[in-house]
């Protein structure tokens, strides 16, 4: 059962946040992503976004944006949805694998919002809208990660 994103009270400062979202399943995708920009920038933060063509490509941009040590965090966003077969599920692990790497090779938060979902059913309400809508929360952890980071 979902339950409700709750607000942040986390400041961001100027921070800047990059943000990675997949072309692929654009609709969701992008819900989610103008969810998460208005989040950071509520917050006072900045975003950069850069578009990948899909889920998959995102853990390479990650990694280079990671190495820069330009951003606060990173926020990876992306909508696989099963199928008959099981690529969704290779990929899905692929770049869980890749994106926890990433962030301890590089002691940036990488948030991981690549979603592995079932059906459209499920993509609707996770993506698209306002109680629960990921891209928000993302933002949220994110934010929150980026201020734990700070206190080290």
């Amino acid at each position: 059962m979902l339950t409700p994103a709750k607000k942040s009270s986390v400041r961001a400062a100027g921070a800047t946040f990059a943000i990675i979202a997949s072309q692929y399943n654009a609709r969701y995708v992008d819900a989610m992503l103008r969810a998460a920009q208005k989040e950071i920038r509520q917050a006072g933060g900045k975003v950069k976004v850069i578009r990948v063509p899909g889920a998959y490509e995102i853990p390479v941009v990650a990694a280079r944006l990671a190495r820069s040590g330009d951003y606060a965090g990173l926020i990876c966003l992306g909508v696989i949805l099963r199928g008959a077969t099981t690529h969704a599920q290779h990929i899905g692990e692929a770049v869980s694998n890749a994106l926890a790497l990433i962030q301890i090779q590089h002691e940036v938060p990488v948030i991981h919002e690549v979603l592995l979902l079932e059906n459209e059913q499920q993509a609707q309400e996770r993506c698209l809208g306002r109680k629960h809508n990921r891209g928000s929360e993302a933002a949220q952890t994110a934010l929150a990660m980026a201020g734990v980071m700070r206190s080290l």
